[in-house]
């Protein structure tokens, strides 16, 4: 009995001591929750019929692919450059 009366508060107590780390150790959101927050960003002020229609083809929307969205992002930038000084750039720049 004695012996019991030791075990449960430690138990407790590191259950709680778990517990309280809880929080700190908290997953990142997955993609499909980010991308619900930021849909529901861009439905503001829609109401009714029209945010849900806006919702579910914000949600179906595949993400545009990153290494895409960098090279138009590279292009922008290395508007007036030709030759060589381009090729380089957009090199550099498709690295970072």
């Amino acid at each position: 009995m004695k012996l019991l009366a030791l075990i449960v508060p430690a138990l407790l107590s590191l259950s709680l001591t778990h517990a309280a780390d809880a929080p700190a150790t908290a997953k990142e959101p997955t993609k499909q929750q980010s991308k619900m927050v930021q849909c529901n960003k861009d439905a503001e002020g829609k109401k009714g019929d029209e945010r849900k229609k806006f919702m579910s083809e914000c949600l179906k929307a595949k993400p545009a692919n990153p290494q895409q969205e960098k090279m138009k992002a590279c292009n922008k930038e290395a508007e007036g450059k030709k030759g060589d000084e381009r090729k380089k750039f957009m090199s550099e720049c498709l690295k970072k």
